[in-house]
């Protein structure tokens, strides 16, 4: 039995949730390449599904709401919030912006998505009945969430004013500039500065999921529709590869061996 994932403090990214125009295609391509399970909400809430490993929830796929079908698909990072009035006022009162106001999904969670001072897309989830995912850095569940930000001296205090977030500098902090962000002593994510040779790339969240064998996770992307945008490579936490699912979302997989970002 694989032990479930306790709350989350506030700050921690808690729920990957893809918008896509193309829930079913995605739906299918997930369950080939993490084994989930999918269970749809229904039309009263939005066709929200909700993905599982182990009956477990993990993750969530949902068209774009009403108005914003233009919206390009990506997963979503989640931020756990114990408030979420407190914590939407402090984004606009640090210049982001609310995009979609606070609201119930179901009984799972009230929650809302905003843009940081960079344009890069989160949500605040407060937990209602679900914490969020229910397994972290195990096999089909999220283990890590990066920011990727260009401008850093708008975006670190932008995110430090939303939930007080301590810094570990890795790296010279010039050429490789990357931030572990933690609440207390528990890291939570990251935060990269883009390299210059990405111009163009917008600011975003990344979301990376657990799986056994990175390899053979790879391998099985590209049959069902999906692209393996980085090959497999070593990395001090862990092996890791970057992929697009077939609506274009992008995502990371991650296959641990370094027990802090093990949960």
């Amino acid at each position: 039995m694989i032990p479930e994932r306790g709350p989350y403090p506030d700050g921690a990214p808690c729920w990957p949730e893809l918008t896509t125009d193309d829930p079913e295609a995605a739906t299918r391509f997930y369950r080939e390449v993490f084994g989930w399970t999918c269970k749809d909400l229904g039309p009263r809430v939005w066709n929200y599904t909700v993905c599982l490993v182990d009956d477990k929830p993990v993750a969530g796929i949902t068209p774009p709401a009403v108005g914003l079908s233009s919206v390009k698909a990506a997963w979503t990072t989640y931020l756990a919030t114990s408030d979420l009035e407190a914590s939407a006022v402090r984004v606009e009162a640090n210049n982001g912006k609310l995009v979609i106001l606070p609201s119930m999904l179901s009984n799972l969670a009230r929650c809302a998505t905003a843009v940081d001072v960079e344009g890069a897309t989160f949500g605040l989830w407060q937990a209602e009945t679900l914490i969020g995912s229910r397994l972290y850095a195990k096999p089909g569940g999220m283990c890590w969430s990066e920011l990727y930000a260009r401008n850093t001296k708008v975006a670190d205090p932008f995110y430090e004013a939303l939930f007080g977030y301590e810094q570990d500098q890795i790296g010279d902090g010039i050429d490789y500039d990357y931030v572990i962000w933690s609440i207390g002593d528990e890291p939570v994510c990251g935060r990269l500065r883009m390299p210059y040779e990405s111009e163009g790339v917008p600011a975003h969240w990344k979301t990376y999921f657990t799986v056994d064998d990175c390899d053979a996770t790879e391998a099985r992307i590209a049959p069902v529709g999906g692209e393996v945008l980085v090959r497999a490579y070593d990395m001090p936490h862990g092996r890791v590869a970057m992929a697009a699912d077939p609506t274009g979302a992008l995502f990371a997989i991650c296959q641990h061996h370094d027990e802090r970002f093990t949960g």
